[in-house]
This record gives structure tokens, sequence and C-alpha cells, in this order.
């Protein structure tokens, strides 16, 4: 008998923290925005060869495509024009997906009817119009923005500055969290760290949050080191399998691994791990310069999509760490939807600005919070 329970019991504790392990939101893990697929159809018009026996008598009304028209209330003036067939009226409003084509086909084959067949094609124009939109969305994107920085009682800007911020990139470091989170109403703990390298022309950083029994989750930036900053080439981010996005400068666009649509990025974009880097050095280089209610927007890139992320400066506070009393000063995302995730850093100028604690809470109340442990030398 004990030796049945105690298999129980490991059983159900498994269990458990595999539940967890679905469910930890770790750091810069966001929910899944409710998106739906656009879908856009084209007529096309059969080729003239293809007509049906109408064309063989053109000085007389056809009898065949005639009816579908006559059943529905004409229009007076292309009647007027048209006496064949009125191409324009053809395609009112609830014609069967077959009848367009056929009607258009039957005026291209009419010869005497010249002045119908340039008002049918601007009918096939003004059909085939909207469809263009939908299939170039990255032009629009408002991700193509570079990085604005609103001062404070100006509210969120909506033009990228002109010039990018100075920088003051960090020391290569290791820095290392005490984890507590809550994950689908269970509790847990676990360890993190922040690993910093850089050459001064190339980076990378890797954070890993890993627990006993459940598991880790492994994010990796790499890329350049440039006098904007930081420029991401790669974010990878790997629990059971791996996914990742790719920058391309140049063409001013990322591409992602989890076959999710292509983003336009503009100058100062990042991911969500190059982020922390890039607001530290942002802060180190002029801290005078973000005073209190100050708002910092740039593009930010996970392993699936982009978005544009904003940051209001708040109060400094000393917070009590594992690693004992630490100076920092507040930044706060501003979400823009009800299912955005809730972003708190705690940005110690004592690390150069790196963060000190990290807070992420989830629109379902799950959160992951992450203090400060140590901090050494790579």
């Amino acid at each position: 008998m004990p030796r049945r329970a105690l298999i129980a019991l490991t059983a159900l504790v498994l269990a458990l923290h595999w539940l967890l392990l679905q469910g930890v939101p770790l750091v810069w893990d966001s929910p899944a925005a409710p998106s739906g697929k656009v879908f856009s159809t084209r007529t096309i018009a059969a080729a003239p060869v293809a007509a049906p026996a109408p064309s063989a008598t053109p000085a007389t009304p056809p009898a065949a495509p005639a009816p579908a028209p006559r059943k529905r209330p004409p229009r007076p003036t292309p009647v007027a024009e048209a006496p064949s067939t009125e191409p324009p009226t053809a395609p009112p409003e609830p014609v069967a997906p077959l009848e367009p084509p056929m009607e258009v086909a039957t005026a291209a084959v009419e010869p005497p009817a010249a002045t119908p067949e340039p008002a049918a094609s601007a009918a096939v124009a003004a059909e085939a119009a909207p469809a263009a939109p939908a299939s170039t969305p990255v032009e629009v994107n408002p991700t193509a923005a570079g990085i604005d920085i609103a001062p404070p009682g100006s509210g969120t800007g909506q033009n990228a500055s002109a010039t990018p911020p100075p920088v003051q990139i960090p020391p290569p470091v290791r820095l290392t969290y005490e984890v507590k989170g809550q994950a689908k109403k269970f509790e847990y703990t676990a360890r993190a760290e922040l690993l910093w390298q850089h050459d001064g022309s190339r980076y990378e950083a890797r954070q890993e949050v890993s627990a006993f029994l459940i598991g880790s989750r492994t994010q990796r930036s790499t890329g350049l080191v440039s006098a904007q900053g930081l420029q991401p080439e790669r974010f990878g981010d790997r629990s059971r399998n791996e996914q990742a996005a790719h920058f391309d400068h140049a063409q001013g666009r990322v591409t992602f691994s989890a076959n999710t649509p292509q983003a336009a990025i503009g100058p100062g974009a990042q991911d969500r791990l190059s982020m922390f880097i890039q607001l530290a050095a942002m802060l180190a280089a002029d801290p005078a310069r973000y005073t209190p209610g100050t708002q910092i927007t740039l593009t930010t890139v996970s392993a699936r999509n982009a978005d544009r992320w904003t940051f209001s400066i708040e109060a400094p506070e000393t917070l009590n760490l594992p690693v004992g009393a630490t100076p920092t000063l507040k930044l706060l995302r501003l979400p823009r939807r009800d299912y955005d995730q809730k972003a708190e850093l705690w940005l110690a100028p004592g690390l150069g600005y790196l963060p000190a604690r990290i807070k992420l809470t989830q629109s379902n109340g799950d959160f992951a919070d992450l203090l400060l442990r140590g901090s050494e030398k790579p």
C-alpha cells in the first residue's frame, strides 16, 4: 500500500508541474491577440473564344443571357445605351458567382456594341480595386515607425523622433533573479538568469527561467551594436521547441518561423529581450531627459508578431530585494488593448539601468515577478 500511494503522489506532482509549464507567463510572453483572416474574391472574365452562341446574332438581343438581367430591376441609363446585353447592370446585388463572368464575356464578343465595353471594363476594375489593399498590409503597419520620446504632459507621441536618442551600452554582466508567480491559480517559484555580453560591435543577450520538475524557457537575442544602440538580427524563444524572428533592417521588415505574416519595422526596433538593454542604454546616456511622466514608444518584436509598446517613466523607488536595498527608476507599460500584458520594470542606475525587478501580469491575472538576487561579471 505505501508503494502504491507513493506512485500516485508522484504522478500527481508531475501532472501539476506540467500544467504550470503550459501556463507560466515568462518574460515578455504576451497572450495571442484576437485576429481574423480577411478573404477577397475577384471576378475574372472568360476569354472571348469561350463565349456562348449569342455571338451569332449580335443585332437582336440574345435569348440566353437576357433572362438573368431581366428578372432584376434594370437601371434606366445602361438600357438606353446598350439595347443588346446590358453589362453594367449584370453585377447588381445578389448575382450568382458564375453570372458576372458570363455577362462580361458576352459583352466582349459583341462587335457593334462599342459603347458598353468601356463601361464594363470600368465596372470590372471597380470590383477588383477593393481587393488590392488586403494584399499589402506591410506598407500601412504602424510598427514601421522609429523611437518616439514624448515629454511629460504631451501624451503619447504620434510621430517618431527625427534623431535617435543617445545611448550608453551597459558593460557585460550576469544577473540572477528569484521568481515568484502564479499560473492557472497555482503559485510557483523559480530561478532566472539574464546574461548580457558584447564586444563593442556584436552582442548576445540570453535569459532563462527554470524550475525543478517544470523545465526551462530560454529567450536569446543576437545582433549588432551601433551608434544608435542595439540592432537585433535574430530573436529565439524556446521551451519544448523554438520559434524565431529574423530582422531585415535593410528592407525594413521582420519575418517569423511560425509562419505568421511578416511585419514592417522602423529604426530602433527591438525584440522582447534586447528591449531591456536598449532602454537601459537610453536612460544611462541622458538620465535628466527621462523625468517622471516622459513616455517612450518603440516597436517590439516577439517570436510571432510586432507591436508598438509605450512605457511611462514613473517615480524613483528603493526596493528591498534579495540582493539588498536597491535604488531604481520605475517604468510602466501603457497597454492599448484589454488583452495586452501589463509590464512593470524597475531599472537600477547602479547596474547601468539594467532591470533589478521585472513584473509581468497577464489579462487573466497570471503573473511572474523577477527579483534581483545577484550580479557578477560573465
